[in-house]
């Protein structure tokens, strides 16, 4: 019921759902409430905004995906927890943690958390019982192996990236398995539960990156490594990318070893210098 046109755009052009909306304000309520968070920014308003307490910082995306709800295709949150009072000039090698949920027939929470190996999966409990509406851990992500799955973001580019259309006729050639929502928490998420895989969102000349560094890229990539896997930009680790603006995006590459180095092999970054 909250899926419909606000009218209304966020900073960065997006036009905004209701679902944004509503997904935002629940966020910085409940971080305003928590008493730990010195300032929070979010896709929605990307800009810092003081929430009253110290210690921390958080970036987030209140829903990712919004624009495929009426698909009734499954939608996300993603955040990224950072010390200090500040969300410019950071790098995710700094997170303390990170996260993606996932809505769709189960509600999930996946958790990465500096100091502790591999990234876990929470499920909220909706039954009957004690245990409604809490949360349980179901499983524990540590590696993502090689294995023929791929999810391919911003096809579009294939048109004027001659390295993202190798990439892509690499996979057709060799019977990849396809499996794409159009919402990067899911599309990602798999990559997890499946336990291999590839997912690229790579840009070109007219088809620029869409995906924000700061709420969605860095905090992917933390939840990703810390699972086993790999992260990439074409040249190197997400997670060693500074963030210089709050509107930074980026292309990106998630998945395991093997795969990523393939998409910066044929992807890299050769082909966004005249961008």
């Amino acid at each position: 019921s909250v899926a419909f046109k606000k009218g209304t755009q966020n900073n960065f052009g997006d036009e905004q759902l209701s679902a944004d909306i509503v997904a935002d304000k629940i966020m910085f309520d409940q971080l305003k409430q928590c008493g730990y968070v010195a300032c929070a920014s979010s896709e929605e308003k990307p800009e810092l905004i003081p929430m009253g307490g110290e210690g921390y910082s958080v970036a987030f995306d209140p829903l990712d995906g919004s624009s495929i709800i009426k698909t009734n295709f499954s939608v996300g949150t993603i955040f990224g927890v950072w010390p200090g009072n500040t969300l410019v000039g950071v790098t995710g090698r700094q997170l303390k943690a990170a996260g993606m949920a996932v809505y769709g027939p189960r509600t999930t929470l996946t958790l990465a958390i500096e100091g502790i190996e591999g990234s876990h999966e929470f499920l909220l409990m909706d039954e009957r019982g004690v245990n409604n509406g809490s949360w349980q851990l179901k499983n524990s992500f540590r590696s993502i192996k090689e294995g023929r799955l791929f999810a391919p973001g911003n096809l579009r580019a294939t048109n004027d990236n001659a390295g993202y259309a190798k990439l892509f006729q690499f996979w057709r050639e060799n019977a990849y398995t396809l499996r794409y929502t159009g919402g990067m928490v899911p599309d990602v998420n798999q990559l997890l539960i499946k336990g291999k895989g590839i997912f690229v969102n790579p840009a070109s000349k007219s088809h620029k990156a869409k995906l924000r560094l700061l709420y969605e890229a860095i905090p992917v990539a933390f939840v990703i490594e810390k699972a086993g896997g790999k992260s990439s930009d074409g040249e190197g680790s997400l997670l060693d990318v500074k963030v210089r603006s709050m509107d930074e995006r980026t292309q990106v590459a998630y998945g395991s070893a093997a795969e990523v180095k393939r998409f910066e092999e044929l992807v890299g970054k050769k082909f966004l210098s005249t961008l």
